[in-house]
């Protein structure tokens, strides 16, 4: 007799129950391994078991009723074998109703409350008992039915639902009473959820002949669709004198004008009654409602159809013409009525042409803008620079945005003849700088030619009152002559980047555009078509396919005779020139890229490489090539594009797919460190300093069989 604390699940020894006790089945009626694995709030989600169901309550206290048949619904949950219980509101009732039970697991009625209710206590027409209340299940829904049936349930045949005696005995009350009057409904409810926020518009005018100066007032005219009303508003132009009221008319449906004159209060009514006795019984009277409508006045109101350009309504004695609409209502009457003939019409003249504005001339103090402006305005503002074009060209990472230019004086100094000058043109604000290449033992000193700045194009009158031209991007290219400031320039080369730029935005440099070059060569050489592929195969006497960029330059100049730039010779000569193909080394590209992450302290690489096995959905070890750049950009890798490219590549496999553990291997300098190798030097086009030497050429090799067959067409 010493109580223990065991669990009221845990067998006696052997595994033998205890005396009295009822073990709990540890797996359903159904064999291990039938049916899915998925637990039952996956399996069974969102599926409910439907019951309708009644129960009867005791009324001691009411000699009208001594018991009340309830109605509700029993709600199984299969995810977690919960249960609910609702009753349907009943208007007038007088009971609260709603949730009767909420939802939670219920225990069976003594003496098994250790137990729940399970889907094998539910069946059709049998009784439960929840919490001492008893429900009687007289049917369920169709899914019910065929889910107790997968079960193994033999389903009850569905009971009759029965009556409330008094709710029975209340209705037929209800049934015999009749209205005292007839009762008639006016529903507006359909018009309104139909053209709720459905507005029609029309401008319109009014010729007030009260007005002292006749001048005629503009109106806007809505008409809502939802009630068949209209409202106006007034449009009150600047400084008119007017005073500004908040509607011209107020929303209300407009009447057509009678000629009989406005109606009395309480004539238009939306009914008429009837006077039953009359005067005969004494000063009672009975009355009744008029479906004959016998008396009434039917007043007439403005519709829909009524409204349409160019017609007159009266509102209240004051004829307003409608003249235009907007689009939504050109619509609604082009659906719905069939209008397509929707002429605005004109109402007032057109506003006299604006005076041109002119300026006086430049006086010559400060800038051509800066004086500009103090003729804008009472209060002069500074000139406004183009910010957009400031942030978009100026310099960024490896794009410098400035075009450099190597240029000489046009001169018959003998001196002058060797200078050599590098003209730089900034895009971000069209500024010019000029600096001289320093020589040894010339007597000049080099160094800043120019101050930066924009320079204006020679032979224009200084004191003006037209703005000054200036020298833009365009007029800057090889073989240009250019003007600055009493200096003749002629531009004989230019850097890598020009060139590559301006081919990049050939829409903006004609020189550049090897399209318009080509047509406009074929319009020059297309007549002798024959002769020019003789001249070609005649330069070419081994039949290499391949021809040197003098001779080239030279039969093109012989052609056009001399119609050509020198930077539209370079730009055909570049566009058919012989590629060099250049095979990286993979260890000298891994070299560095570490060099460049070690300067950097870059040392993120176990993140690097979960994000990129995160975004492998199926573990293959590989991605695209474009989803591995754009991960190694968000972890901001100091790595030029270029060489981050090339980098991919190299380790892409067989389907274009980067093997990206071995990718980051490659770059981890902590782990897998390469020695650096030398760099090899190669002679490259410096931006800044051509070495004093005369310009290199372009392009050591042309194909000019391509080129002849984008002129005159293949040769058979």
């Amino acid at each position: 007799n010493v109580a223990m604390l065991v669990g009221e699940d845990k067998p006696g020894i052997g595994g033998e129950p205890l005396p009295g006790q009822k073990l709990k089945p540890k797996y359903s009626v159904f064999p291990e391994g039938i049916g899915s694995d998925a637990p039952a709030w996956v399996a069974f989600d969102k599926q409910v078991l439907s019951f309708d169901a009644y129960f009867e309550e005791e009324v001691p206290d009411k000699n009208q009723e001594l018991y009340r048949i309830r109605h509700c619904k029993i709600y199984f949950y299969l995810e977690d074998d919960t249960i609910q219980v609702i009753e349907p509101q009943v208007k007038n009732s007088g009971i609260s109703q709603g949730t009767i039970v909420r939802r939670h697991r219920i225990p069976l009625p003594p003496p098994h409350e250790d137990q729940f209710y399970t889907i094998d206590h539910f069946n059709i027409n049998i009784e439960v008992i929840l919490y001492a209340r008893r429900y009687k299940i007289i049917d369920c829904d169709q899914f019910t039915k065929n889910f107790l049936r997968k079960m193994g349930v033999r389903l009850n045949p569905p009971s009759g639902r029965p009556d409330d005696p008094y709710t029975k005995e209340r209705q037929k009350i209800l049934d015999s009473m009749k209205p005292l009057r007839p009762y008639e409904r006016i529903d507006t409810l359909k018009q309104f959820l139909e053209h709720n926020g459905h507005i029609l518009r029309f401008f319109c005018v009014w010729d007030d002949p009260e007005s002292m100066f006749h001048d005629p007032r503009e109106l806007v005219l809505r008409y809502y669709l939802s009630d068949d009303t209209i409202d106006i508003k007034e449009i009150i132009p600047v400084n008119s004198g007017r005073d500004v009221v908040p509607l011209f008319l107020r929303r209300d449906k407009l009447p057509k004008y009678a000629p009989t004159g406005l109606y009395q209060p309480g004539t238009i009514t939306s009914r008429t009654v009837l006077n039953v006795f009359g005067k005969l019984v004494g000063n009672r009277s009975r009355y009744i409602l008029d479906n004959r409508k016998t008396g009434a006045v039917h007043q007439e109101f403005y519709r829909d159809s009524d409204l349409k350009i160019g017609a007159v309504i009266n509102v209240w004695g004051r004829k307003i013409i409608l003249c235009d609409c907007d689009e939504f209502t050109k619509e609604y009457y082009r659906t719905k009525y069939g209008i397509e003939d929707f002429t605005p019409v004109s109402y007032k003249a057109p506003p006299p042409p604006k005076p041109e504005k002119t300026f006086p001339p430049y006086t010559g103090f400060g800038s051509e803008e800066d004086s500009l402006c103090s003729c804008m305005g009472l209060l002069p503002k500074p000139p406004q620079k183009d910010f957009k074009k400031f942030m978009e060209k100026d310099r960024s990472g490896m794009e410098s945005n400035i075009l450099r230019f190597l240029a000489k004086l046009v001169t018959d100094s003998p001196i002058d003849k060797d200078r050599k000058f590098i003209i730089s043109y900034f895009l971000s604000d069209d500024t010019i700088s000029v600096f001289e290449h320093i020589q040894r033992n010339t007597g000049i000193l080099g160094g800043k030619f120019l101050e930066r700045g924009r320079i204006k194009k020679p032979g224009q009158e200084l004191f003006k009152s037209e703005p000054s031209e200036y020298f833009k991007a365009q007029n800057l290219f090889v073989g240009a002559r250019v003007c600055f400031h009493g200096h003749n320039f002629l531009l004989v080369d230019a850097d890598e980047y020009t060139f590559n730029y301006m081919e990049k935005h050939a829409n903006e440099f004609s020189v550049a555009d090897v399209g318009v070059i080509l047509k406009k060569l074929k319009d020059i050489a297309e007549p002798r078509s024959r002769e020019v592929r003789q001249v070609f195969a005649a330069t070419d006497p081994e039949h290499t396919k391949v021809i040197e960029y003098d001779p080239f330059r030279n039969l093109i100049v012989s052609i056009t005779d001399g119609a050509f730039s020198e930077h539209e010779i370079m730009t055909l000569g570049r566009y058919y020139s012989v590629k060099d193909e250049y095979e990286m080394d993979l260890h000298f590209l891994l070299s560095v890229a570490q060099e460049r992450l070690k300067k950097n302290s870059f040392e993120n690489f176990e993140q690097l490489s979960a994000m990129l096995t995160y975004n492998d959905r199926e573990k293959c070890g590989v991605l695209p090539h474009e989803m591995c750049r754009t991960i190694c950009k968000s972890f901001k890798l100091p790595v030029a594009d270029d060489d981050l490219q090339a980098l991919l590549t190299m380790f892409e496999d067989d389907h274009k797919q980067v093997e990206y553990k071995k990718f980051v291997d490659g770059l981890n300098w902590r782990e897998n460190q390469i020695p650096a190798f030398q760099t090899i030097k190669v002679p490259l086009k410096n931006e800044d300093d051509w070495g004093g030497q005369p310009p290199s050429l372009p392009v050591k090799g042309i194909k000019y069989l391509p080129l002849l067959d984008d002129l005159f067409g293949k040769e058979e």
